[in-house]
């Protein structure tokens, strides 16, 4: 097979999107598909051709990427393209899908003799834009080098986690690295929160940790969008941050773990979004931590 692919990428979010340009930038054909076709069309000055369709997207393609809001987006989409899909394509679904939903999807990789690799990825918008994200990827290793060229435009390292995608080994993964990151970030809102609420300047309290084993790069950064007003655009929404600790929860309960901490971050998410916050960075459950939804 040739370094240069056909690559269809289905959902062109701010992951997606990012996705399919840095495809586009290494040289691939990109054929790029989004349901509101609108927040596709700037993909076109990239390099990339807009589809019409799901089918029109994928006819033809050596790889097919999706990369939608949840599994049953990626089934129901998957669904529409499959008359034209090509048995033996491969398919790397990079959806944050959670682990039941992996097993429908490979189901369907399955019934269309398609070539499954679970990949979810590591990252947000700067990362994803700077083709630096890292994919968690489960797939056979005899079909590794059909997708090597779209790990390597898109991501800056990839950990295999099995050889089996349908066995879910890399979305599992990545539900342990987001309950992390979820609660990371439900931590940021809340030390800021508090800080503002006791006169404390949160400078002094990056200063009273700088240095030592409390730091974090991540804390300064979601500081910032927040203390600076920058929580658009979103580097990872609230809205599908409140989905995936849904999944994280779900997870969980389904494994006799009870997940306190993800469970409250869950409901801080959903309690920012329903104040008006959805579509701003996920720090922004920040708000959640005063009644009216604001500061003050």
């Amino acid at each position: 097979m040739t370094d240069k692919l056909t690559v269809s990428v289905l959902g062109t979010g701010i992951m997606g999107a990012a996705m399919a340009r840095n495809l586009a930038r290494a040289g691939h054909t990109v054929r790029a598909w989004n349901r509101t076709r609108a927040k596709a069309e700037p993909l076109a000055a990239d390099g990339v051709v807009i589809a019409g369709t799901p089918a029109e997207a994928v006819r033809g393609a050596d790889v097919v990427l999706t990369i939608l809001y949840d599994g049953p987006a990626a089934l129901d989409v998957m669904r529409e393209a499959a008359g034209a899909l090509r048995p033996g394509t491969a398919w790397m679904q990079s959806t944050t899908a959670g682990i039941e939903a992996i097993g429908e999807l490979a189901g369907f990789a399955r019934e269309h003799g398609l070539v499954f690799f679970d990949a979810p990825v590591l990252g947000t918008r700067q990362p994803a834009e700077a083709g630096q994200l890292l994919v968690l990827a489960a797939g056979p290793v005899d079909s590794r080098q059909a997708v090597g060229p779209v790990l390597d435009a898109v991501g800056s390292r990839t950990v295999w986690t099995g050889e089996d995608g349908a066995a879910g080994s890399a979305t599992r993964l990545k539900l342990v690295a987001n309950s992390w990151v979820l609660a990371a970030t439900a931590a940021v809102g809340e030390v800021l929160a508090l800080s503002q609420s006791l006169g404390v300047d949160p400078q002094h309290f990056f200063d009273a940790i700088a240095g030592g084993p409390l730091d974090m790069g991540y804390l300064r950064a979601k500081s910032a969008l927040v203390l600076q007003d920058r929580l658009t655009p979103a580097q990872f929404a609230v809205s599908t941050a409140a989905k995936d600790a849904r999944l994280v929860i779900q997870a969980g309960e389904q494994h006799g773990v009870r997940l306190d901490v993800a469970t409250a971050t869950a409901a801080r998410l959903e309690r920012a979004a329903a104040q008006g916050h959805a579509d701003e960075d996920m720090v922004a459950a920040y708000f959640a931590s005063f009644e009216e939804g604001r500061e003050g």
